[in-house]
């Protein structure tokens, strides 16, 4: 019996395991191209609802008051956008949260000129709060009402 440097027995390579040895065990090539996996989104979308007024400042540093419906908060690599319908031109915009220079609640008037970051997420977690408790108040009434359907059915 001869000794390997290891010191294990020198044993014969059994065939069945030869078509295993030394492969390289990646996705197969098609046309060519060797599959990629998809890039994970690296922006992460919060529901936001509101009407805010806005002193927003450009690429260039032109300052202009915009109105918005805000529909959402985008949180991304290296930049944050407040989206949502601006009143000027109808259409959906993005607003990138670092250049928001003033910040007016639609409906309550309050005026944010810090923080405005802050006070967005919070806002926007205060909604999602709030919507998942009125999901589970309408599926408890609704159980409860076919559970009383039931008991009237079958008395």
């Amino acid at each position: 019996m001869l000794l390997d440097p290891s010191g294990l027995p020198d044993r014969a390579t059994d065939p069945h395991m030869m078509s295993m040895i030394n492969k390289d065990f990646s996705p197969p090539v098609m046309d060519g191209i060797p599959p990629s996996d998809p890039p994970a989104s690296a922006w992460r979308t919060l529901p936001l609802d509101g009407r805010f007024d806005l002193v927003y400042e450009d690429a260039a540093g032109a300052w202009s008051n915009r109105s918005l419906q805000a529909r959402e908060v985008k949180l991304g690599p290296g930049r944050t956008l407040l989206g949502g319908i601006d009143a000027r031109r109808g259409l959906y915009r993005g607003f990138r949260v670092d250049r928001i220079r003033r910040l007016v609640d639609g409906v309550t008037g309050e005026r944010i000129e810090t923080g405005i970051l802050d006070r967005l997420l919070g806002r926007a977690e205060a909604q999602r709060r709030a919507d998942a408790l009125r999901i589970r108040r309408q599926a408890r009434a609704r159980r409860k009402a076919a559970t009383r359907h039931a008991t009237e059915a079958f008395p």
